[in-house]
């Protein structure tokens, strides 16, 4: 180790010490990174990975089925998360639908931009209660300050030097380093400990929101049966320990009591479109 390195990674090893934030569910997290933060860089790496979809074709109408059913679904969801946490009224929500039917993924950065990929809508052909349960999960990681805390993570760790295989060598010119680590952070997998947090958060979400809590058990079936070479990228990035079903399926009771109110009046959102 080299004299800079001695002297860098005690000073790290001090900063992460105590730079450590509580979330939704009193779990402390590392912020080496503030939300804001994550907030505005995430804006940026969205901003640009969503111009360049568009302008590949990658970039499903709004005006075609997917997209209204995944607005509707997200619009619902939006409204519960923003009674959950009331300053997210402020987020520049949004959510677009990526042409891409060998990707089974979705993801939802700091400040509420989210994606979700055809190719999950495809191979695992989920209901509209069971695609609720994916997006709802997705936003939990933002209201649970998860990107913040991948990106803090993966300032710890070093991990710049990932930073090359996220995006293109243009994209990697234009981006700030920034907004490269919130690319990163997407693509990143969550500790159990934060899925578990945002299975928690998600489920409650989409029943508040009026949808089945019990479709979350049904989603990890239908996850864990998608074929092809590998597992979905959806599931390489969020582990999937053997008693998650077991723990959904704990918590769905407990969640039927919103669920059944919410049926009776469920709130509507519009969500807007990148660009908007």
């Amino acid at each position: 180790m080299n004299s800079r390195n001695r002297l860098f990674v005690p000073a790290l090893l001090a900063l992460t010490a105590a730079a450590c934030v509580v979330s939704p569910t009193g779990r402390r997290q590392l912020a080496l990174v503030s939300e804001d933060s994550a907030i505005v860089a995430s804006e940026e790496a969205y901003a640009m990975q969503i111009g360049e979809l568009r302008d590949a074709g990658k970039i499903v109408a709004e005006s075609s089925s997917a997209a209204r059913r995944v607005d509707a679904i997200t619009g619902r969801l939006v409204a519960q998360a923003i009674e959950m946490r009331p300053e997210t009224a402020d987020w520049d929500w949004s959510i677009e639908v990526i042409d891409d039917p060998e990707v089974v993924n979705a993801w939802c950065m700091a400040g509420g931009r989210m994606a979700v990929y055809t190719g999950l809508l495809q191979k695992v052909d989920p209901t509209d209660d069971e695609l609720a349960q994916v997006l709802a999960h997705e936003i939990s990681h933002a209201l649970a300050n998860h990107t913040a805390e991948r990106m803090s993570v993966a300032i710890a760790a070093n991990a710049g030097v990932l930073l090359a295989g996220v995006l293109s060598e243009d994209s990697q010119r234009a981006m700030s380093n920034a907004a490269l680590a919130a690319a990163l952070a997407v693509q990143m997998p969550n500790s159990r400990t934060a899925e578990s947090e945002a299975d928690e958060i998600g489920i409650e979400l989409a029943a508040k929101a009026g949808y089945n809590p019990n479709a979350a058990i049904s989603l990890w079936q239908k996850m864990g049966s998608v074929s092809g070479s590998g597992p979905p990228q959806f599931l390489s990035t969020h582990p999937s320990p053997a008693n998650r079903q077991q723990k959904l399926a704990e918590l769905a009771p407990m969640m039927m009591a919103y669920y059944e109110q919410a049926r009776r009046n469920a709130p509507t959102r519009s969500i807007a479109r990148a660009g908007d």
